[in-house]
């Protein structure tokens, strides 16, 4: 066996040939390492190794069950978020796309939290807060984590792992928290994207319709982790959790239906807002028939969230009552575009691929501007001295995994 080489033990270093030896992929390595009790004494003796994973080839028959096995608490089958940290820790450490991390620990714990955050945004589709082995089964995760030994370039994997999506996320956040304490409240997020959201909204999106498992709404507070949840959705409304999540926000009373009340009560504040930029809005009846024209709901004057998934237009309608800029960008389209919209089911980038890679552009030129207008001038360069090296915060931040995935 591998061991030999290893004078019968190995470090977590070493772990990665046993995991290929024994045909799991590379980044199993971290979960193996320590499933084997090598985060307890800093190696893996043959013994403890071969003991550990002959109870996983008996246990389990397909790669999602072995890797929930090794990844979750005794006696548990599903994984919560903390569940990841030890295997993404590994991948920040250890992969060749994240090699300039070496030098920026502080952007350890924010990297991972935001991986999880996607992790659990796709995967956990119960919204428990615990992914399930069926779950595991259906999403494209352990095919994903797979493709990372073959990829160097950590930012061609932009499901989950994108280091350009998390720094793209984490600009977005920290232009919002300008007291910096790694909490947002309603008046931060309305400055976002030019005040995009309507209040409405965003109160909803702070009264606990979108809190996930057994979380408890922090009052008036969004964390960062919740923020990745809202900005992957706001950018991209057409994944099935988006669908869901704005579905929550404008379902008022619960009730799993949008009635017409609770449809004009959202647009109701986007009719002030037009008028108040000197637009004419369309009459709420009119306005409402255009919306069930597009949905088509299978019962008349009911949306559920089954019908907004069948319909697949589920992003206009959503901005028509929330999102003004967008709503009126895309009164200005060609209706023949955005036939061509629903009709595409090509492999396209997702809207959210291509609103990340769209402002990691932006956000490098803007970087790149204000070195240049820095050159000696500027000591307090938001993005040099206050995002790349926070160093007030570091402690914090140090936290923030933990604090934010227990609450």
């Amino acid at each position: 066996m591998a061991f030999t080489e290893f004078e019968e033990r190995v470090n977590i270093y070493e772990m990665g040939k046993i995991t290929k030896i024994c045909g799991c992929p590379l980044y199993w390595k971290a979960p193996m390492f320590n499933a084997a009790g090598g985060e307890r004494t800093g190696f893996v003796s043959v013994h403890s190794f071969v003991a550990m994973w002959r109870k996983v080839l008996h246990n389990c028959h397909d790669d999602a069950s072995k890797f929930i096995y090794l990844l979750a608490k005794p006696d548990c089958d599903n994984l919560e978020q903390e569940d990841f940290i030890p295997l993404l820790q590994d991948v920040v450490e250890t992969h060749p796309g994240l090699t300039f991390l070496k030098d920026a620990p502080e952007f350890h714990s924010r990297y991972i939290t935001t991986v999880i955050q996607r992790i659990f945004y796709t995967v956990n589709r119960s919204w428990s807060g615990k992914i399930t082995l069926t779950e595991m089964r259906k999403s494209n995760f352990l095919q994903t984590l797979a493709l990372l030994e073959e990829e160097d370039d950590i930012n061609q994997i932009t499901d989950y792992f994108s280091y350009e999506h998390f720094y793209v996320i984490y600009c977005k956040f920290w232009e919002l928290d300008t007291d910096h304490d790694l909490y947002i409240n309603q008046k931060d997020l309305s400055r976002y994207n030019d005040q995009a959201l309507s209040t409405r909204i965003i109160e909803r999106i702070f009264s606990g319709a979108v809190v996930r498992g057994n979380e408890v709404q922090k009052e008036g507070r969004m964390s960062y982790a919740d923020f990745v949840w809202l900005l992957i959705s706001e950018e991209d409304k057409r994944s099935p959790t988006s669908i869901e999540y704005w579905f929550r926000c404008m379902d008022l009373d619960g009730d799993g239906v949008l009635s017409m009340y609770e449809l004009e009560h959202f647009y109701e504040e986007q009719c002030e807002r037009m008028e108040a930029m000197g637009i004419e809005p369309l009459p709420f009846h009119d306005l409402l028939c255009q919306m069930l024209d597009l949905v088509k709901p299978e019962r008349d004057g009911r949306v559920t969230l089954r019908d907004l998934k069948r319909c697949r237009m589920a992003h206009v309608f959503y901005n028509t009552f929330f999102n003004l800029e967008k709503y009126l960008d895309n009164e200005q389209r060609d209706p023949f575009a955005v036939q061509k919209d629903i009709e595409n089911d090509g492999p396209e980038p997702s809207d959210w691929d291509r609103y990340a890679a769209e402002e990691y552009e932006i956000l490098v030129a803007e970087e790149s501007g204000n070195e240049q207008l820095q050159e000696g001038s500027f000591e307090e360069d938001y993005e040099t001295d206050e995002l790349l090296s926070p160093s007030e915060t570091g402690d914090k931040l140090e936290k923030l995994v933990i604090s934010d995935l227990s609450s």
